[in-house]
């Protein structure tokens, strides 16, 4: 089969990942054999190229989200058989200790990212690839390959951010963070499913007139030094109250002390991440004296993709997607991936090179 592999670290990527022929993986009783129709791009991709923030297990075929259709299955597979239609879920735990069945294999210390952690040379950018029976999900024939792999880590990320850890209701008042991100045009679609109000934030005016079409219902630009008053003054003039309920946060330094300082009493932030830094100042006045509520999140669980799939199948979030490439011009999606112009999703068709 042919993968896209590299051996070497490089911030760049066209000088060391290569379309290789390498063997198919071997199965294990407990694994699947998934022939690759649609693979995304994320930024862990980067990093594992980069090899920043961490190192990871070398040779190195990348790519988390997959959608594909199961060709062969270990002896003691069970609930999946040959032909079935499925999606990755990424998140590989032990599914033994407290933690995986208390339903928080997101935060398992066995817990690896596959195509991001594991190795040598197991990912999903690749014409075929194995995972653990319980790291696939069937999908419903009305969700193509490429909506499946677009929709399945961003999609699973926003989920747990706002349905699982922030207990999200409908009414409430949502303000979503770099809502042009992946996870961001999720968020806006998931808290609009559930008749919220959303404040999104985006970096220029092309991507805030896009969290419009996505279903904003006001959008500032968080470039703008005074960005956090107008959603002050939105808040006020719109919704007739002070602050919102849920802050959607994964921008980080540059925004979070701002961030914190919106919410209403009782109020959520929840963190997936901090793409312009990890440090921030933040005036503990607003934490204790309002009773915020700081959480972080990370992934989720298989329950919760399943969600996003039902939904996705509804019709009620959509993936957005900004190409797909042959898998022969997948340099051109690492090079997209970095430079961060695109509106959605950057996929890649392994069948087709």
């Amino acid at each position: 089969m042919k993968a896209a592999v590299f051996s070497e670290y490089s911030k760049d990527p066209a000088k060391v990942v290569k379309i290789t022929e390498i063997d198919r993986p071997k199965l294990k009783s407990n694994e699947v054999m998934i022939k690759v129709e649609s693979a995304a791009f994320n930024y862990n991709d980067l990093w594992a190229v980069w090899g920043e923030p961490i190192k990871i297990p070398l040779p190195h075929i990348s790519g988390t989200d997959i959608a594909g259709t199961v060709t062969d299955i270990g002896s003691a597979v069970t609930t999946i058989k040959v032909g079935d239609r499925v999606v990755s879920h990424a998140n590989l735990s032990c599914r033994t200790c407290y933690l995986c069945t208390s339903g928080r294999e997101y935060d398992c210390n066995s817990r690896l990212v596959w195509g991001f952690q594991t190795g040598p040379l197991w990912g999903g950018f690749a014409q075929f690839a194995k995972l653990p029976e319980v790291n696939v999900v069937k999908l419903p024939s009305g969700i193509s390959f490429n909506d499946a792999a677009a929709i399945a880590m961003v999609g699973l990320t926003s989920w747990h951010m706002l349905v699982g850890r922030t207990k999200i209701v409908p009414g409430q008042c949502i303000m979503i963070m770099g809502g042009t991100s992946g996870v961001g045009m999720v968020g806006i679609q998931i808290a609009k499913l559930y008749n919220c109000s959303v404040i999104a934030t985006a970096g220029n005016k092309d991507k805030m007139d896009k969290c419009i079409e996505i279903g904003a219902d006001y959008v500032v630009n968080h470039r703008d030094p005074d960005w956090y008053k107008t959603v002050r003054n939105i808040t006020k003039s719109k919704m007739g109250g002070e602050g919102v309920d849920i802050v959607f946060e994964h921008i980080g330094k540059s925004v979070f002390a701002k961030a914190v300082s919106l919410l209403k009493m009782g109020g959520t932030l929840v963190s997936t991440g901090a793409t312009t830094g990890y440090d921030s100042n933040l005036d503990l006045r607003y934490l204790f004296f309002r009773g915020l509520n700081l959480i972080g999140s990370t992934q989720g669980t298989k329950a919760e993709l399943e969600d996003v799939i039902y939904w996705t199948n509804k019709g009620k979030i959509r993936p957005v997607i900004d190409v797909i490439l042959p898998f022969g011009r997948i340099i051109e999606g690492y090079a997209k991936m970095a430079s961060g112009d695109h509106f959605g999703k950057i996929l890649v068709t392994p069948q087709s090179l």
